[in-house]
Parts: structure tokens; sequence; C-alpha cells
């Protein structure tokens, strides 16, 4: 019987470099799940002035992200990558001793521009690190790392946060500072699969103006509707499952680890089986798994049915997330993978803006039933319009 982990094998170094950094910082990721928290217990805030802290963050995600991917095409991504990371846990030293809301705010919108830098400048890393078809299984890889690294920060976070609050500024600044450094003094290799990479795709030497890339716009705009579904995990499925059916909070940290072990256990088999799927095929699948996962959550109520509803739309996340980079990475031109990479995570970071506010919203005034129907929606016009994808 085949290793169903035999794909990594053929992973390069460089990237397995990076995942092992990647892992260091998430698994320090403890400020951003409790940064409202920690506004509303330390700074005295009300709960909707807590509320805004997120708001801010995501701004600040989704204002840097096209300017930090081009800036990787220029300065180099691994630079550009130590530099968030280096910066990121010096200011979170800095930014635990804020006691003004207003300069909390300001200062949050800061440290997403410096967190943030870091997501287009690894996924331009990636791209540029490996031949096209081992791609998917690449930034499988990413997210497993990913992953991993958040299902201790916030269990740790959680812990700290009963002693210091302030601890958890220390300890996630300090991770963030260690992945720098791991960076930096790692045995890189020049790993010949990059050079093959862009020989191959060396027909694209002009400068593309990504505004006017119709490909690229269009791709954006399908993956906002089902990036909104997918968010409802962390905005209408928890206030569903607890406030409308009654179920506890450790009910749903039950549920929510139904997701991560997928994701730990079979993301990286799945896509190295999968890597020489048509990309449209793989998006639009993962589309339809993520509006049918969310949307059938209409017609129940009961334990057994909503767990085999999360493995559906988690099947669905699985498929979407590393067929997306790849078709980002296919279509950017080799020079302008940084700036590509950047727009598509800012189309990530306006629904994770949107999403969760979105979905309660629609549960508090429309109900249950309106709000996962509009789900499946949403899964399925953008299931239809990665059908209509350019290769």
């Amino acid at each position: 019987m085949k290793n169903p982990y035999s794909g990594l094998k053929n992973i390069p170094k460089n990237i397995w470099i990076l995942s092992i950094a990647t892992l260091i910082n998430r698994a320090g990721t403890m400020v951003l799940p409790f940064v409202a928290l920690y506004a509303k217990q330390e700074l005295k805030v009300s709960t909707g002035d807590a509320g805004l802290v997120l708001g801010f963050y995501g701004i600040g995600a989704l204002l840097s992200s096209p300017f930090s991917g081009k800036l990787s095409d220029r300065l180099g991504s691994l630079k550009l990558m130590v530099a968030s990371l280096l910066s990121t846990g010096a200011f979170l030293f800095l930014y635990s001793a804020v006691t003004n809301f207003t300069g909390f705010l300001f200062l949050t919108f800061v440290w997403a521009v410096l967190n943030e830098a870091f997501r287009p400048a690894s996924m331009s890393f990636i791209s540029s690190e490996i031949l096209p078809e081992r791609r998917k299984t690449a930034f499988a890889l990413n997210r497993l790392a990913i992953n991993l690294g958040m299902s201790i920060g916030p269990v740790v976070g959680g812990i700290l946060s009963t002693i210091n609050f302030h601890l958890l500024f220390y300890v996630d600044g300090v991770t963030a500072l260690a992945a720098g450094v791991f960076l930096i003094f790692s045995p890189w290799e020049k790993h010949p699969a990059s050079e093959n990479v862009e020989n191959e795709e060396s027909d694209v030497h002009k400068k593309v103006n990504v505004l006017k890339d119709k490909r690229l716009l269009y791709f954006l705009l399908a993956l906002i509707p089902v990036e909104i579904v997918f968010f409802q995990h962390i905005g209408a499925l928890p206030l569903f499952l607890v406030t409308e059916l009654g179920y506890t909070t450790a009910v749903f940290g039950f549920l929510t680890a139904v997701n991560t072990v997928l994701i730990i256990f079979i993301e990286v088999p799945l896509n190295d089986a999968m890597r020489n799927w048509d990309d449209r095929k793989s998006l639009a699948l993962g589309a339809l798994l993520c509006g049918v996962g969310f949307g059938l959550m209409a017609f129940t109520n009961t334990i057994p049915p909503i767990v085999f509803l999360i493995v559906v739309w988690t099947f669905g996340e699985m498929i979407f997330f590393p067929s997306s980079g790849e078709y980002v990475a296919k279509i950017a031109p080799p020079k302008q993978r940084g700036e590509y990479m950047g727009f598509f995570q800012m189309a990530f970071s306006f629904a994770f803006m949107v999403g969760p506010w979105l979905g309660a919203e629609a549960l508090e005034l429309f109900g249950p039933f309106y709000l996962w129907m509009g789900c499946l929606a949403f899964g399925l016009i953008s299931a239809a319009m990665m059908l209509k994808l350019k290769k």
C-alpha cells in the first residue's frame, strides 16, 4: 500500500524550512484570538468597542496586502518574511504597554500591516521554489504548519491569560522573533526547481498591470462568496450551535477539533493525490462542498449530522485553499508573484472582515434557515464562477 505522505519526499528543503518557521510563529499566535477580550478586560471598554479592535486589524490586513506583495517582489520574499517576523515580534513588546484605547486601535492597525506582510511573501516564495505539479502539496504542507501552530497557540494563550494577559504579548513576540532568527540562520539551498519554474514561464517578460488582468480580477470576485461562507466557522456557526441549539461552548470546541484533526491528517495526502486535477474542477468542487456543508445546517439540530457536515465543508476547505493559491501562482508573471499573492490575500482579508459580521447579522435578522440557505447559494455561485475560469 502506498504511503499517503510519500509526496512530501518531493518537497524541496527550502519549503520545509519555511514550514518549520511558520509552525514556530503560529504556535505563538495568541494575541489575535484574545485581543478583543484583552481590550474589554484590561482597557475597560464596552463589548462593541472591543469588537472594533478586530475590525481595525482587518482593515490593516486588507490595505497592506497588495503593497506588501509588491514589496516582496522588489526586496525578495525571504527578506520581507524575515522583516515581517522581526518587526512584529519587537512591536508586540511595545504594544502591550499601551493603555489608551484610541492609541491601541491605531497600533492594532500598524500591527496588522507588519504581521500580514508575511503571508503574500510566503506564498510567493513557495510558488517560486517548487515545480508547478507539486505546488498544491507544498501549499497544503504550509497550511498544515499553520493549523498545527494554531492548535497550540490559543490553548497556551488561554492558560496564560488567566495568569497575566501581558504574557500573551511577550510569548507571541518571542515566537515571532524566534521564527525570524530561524529563517536568517537556516541552511538554505539553491533548489533547481526554482530555476526550472522560471524557465518554464519565461514567456511572460512584460510587467503586467494587475488591475487590468481580467483573469485575476474575475478569480478574486469568484473567491469572495465562498470565503464569506467559510468564515462562518468563526461567525455564525458558534452562535448557531450555542445560542440557537443550546449546546455548550465545550461541544463547540469539540466540533472545531474535528476540522483541525482532518486538516492535520488528510490535507497533505489529499492534495498530493489531486495534484494533476484541473484547477477549475478542484476550485469548483471545493466551493461546492463548502456551500453544501454549511447550507445543509439548515436541516439539522443534532450532533451526528452536524459532525458529518463539518467533515463535508472541511474537505471543501482542504481542496479549495491550496488550489486557489496554485491558480494565482500559475497566472502570475514570475517577477510579480508577490504582487498577485498580495491581491489574493486582500480578497481573503476582505472576507475575514465581512464574513463573520454578515453571518451574525443574517442569523439575528432572518434566522438560521435563511442564513444557511444563503451560504448554500454563495457556495454555488463561487462553484459556477470557478468552472468559467480560463486556463
